[in-house]
């Protein structure tokens, strides 16, 4: 069984690239897999084990280092280890809005709690706001919420500005915001604030936490949760769901799509199989092989691509 780690914190870093280079040294002396983003404005990232000792040494490393020591982290478990290697990138923004100007260690939202989340989101003066991809929402989201209908998290701040909200609903409506682990949705808040927004609220530790902390048959959650990694989706008890993914378009697909014959195996499905040439299928198709192949001398490959965390 391999214990996972979902983490994040906004805190200025003054020097990322050193921070960088230590954090990759000690995961690896711990034999830690997965991703992990380092930017002057904080860390963001998901890691597992099967040691539950290392991944616990890892942590506490990571909350060791100025700044980290409340670091906001979501346990989940898995059968099976959801990443081939460890990557540690630097990065020039730990989740990408594309905006200098907003900056979560200056001015953010209120957090809310997941045990208080549904109090806020029942309220009918509260519009919730999911702030995740679309391919996201579409497998699952809160009741009631809003899609943004972004493919990139950068798309977000259009959107924002596209809805025209008037300056009353910007003094006196709630907004209550979420994502998959708090990190986007703590960003958001920081550019609502920056928009005039008075009430702006956003999910603690994000659908991961809410699954976490709240009972499912009081659960405002509706479907599957899309998570980074080789699961592909968690249900609400946090197990694995029931989503595969395409390794051509990295969307998640059902068992209904691939019985279309749209649908090749690490290589397309119907969401992208008109959008890709066949040269591209090709390579797709090659690369698919080499994993097959991989898997029958029983070694590591790396794989298709891996989603960018949160």
């Amino acid at each position: 069984m391999y214990r996972i780690a979902a983490l994040y914190k906004f805190t200025k870093i003054l020097d990322p690239l050193k921070l960088h280079k230590e954090i990759r040294i000690q995961l690896k002396r711990l034999c830690i897999h997965g991703t992990i983003l380092v930017s002057n404005e904080g860390i963001n990232g998901t890691i597992s084990s099967s040691r539950n000792k290392n991944l616990s040494l890892a942590i506490n490393y990571i909350k060791g280092v100025k700044g980290f020591n409340d670091l906001d982290i979501k346990f989940s478990s898995s059968d099976k280890n959801p990443f081939v290697r460890l990557k540690v990138k630097l990065k020039k923004e730990i989740v990408t809005i594309g905006d200098k100007s907003i900056d979560p260690t200056l001015t953010v939202g209120e957090y809310v709690e997941p045990k208080d989340w549904n109090k806020l989101i029942d309220d009918e003066n509260t519009i919730i706001i999911d702030t995740r991809n679309n391919y996201e929402y579409s497998i699952g989201t809160f009741r009631g919420s809003l899609n943004p209908k972004t493919n990139k998290f950068r798309e977000f701040p259009k959107w924002i500005n596209n809805q025209k909200f008037t300056s009353k609903e910007k003094k006196d409506k709630n907004i209550a915001m979420f994502c998959t682990g708090g990190i986007r949705c703590e960003k958001a808040s920081s550019l609502l604030k920056k928009e005039g927004f008075k009430n702006v609220y956003h999910l603690k530790g994000g659908i991961l936490k809410y699954f976490e902390s709240v009972p499912e048959n009081n659960s405002r959650w509706e479907g599957e949760c899309f998570v980074f990694d080789d699961r592909v989706s968690v249900k609400h008890n946090l197990s694995k769901g029931t989503y595969d993914m395409c390794h051509g378009c990295r969307m998640p697909i059902t068992d209904n799509d691939k019985e279309s014959k749209k649908y090749i195996r690490g290589v397309s499905c119907p969401n992208c199989f008109d959008e890709t040439t066949e040269e591209q299928k090709s390579r797709y198709m090659s690369r698919q092989k080499q994993v097959d192949l991989a898997k029958e001398r029983k070694q590591k490959h790396i794989g298709p691509k891996e989603g960018v965390i949160d």
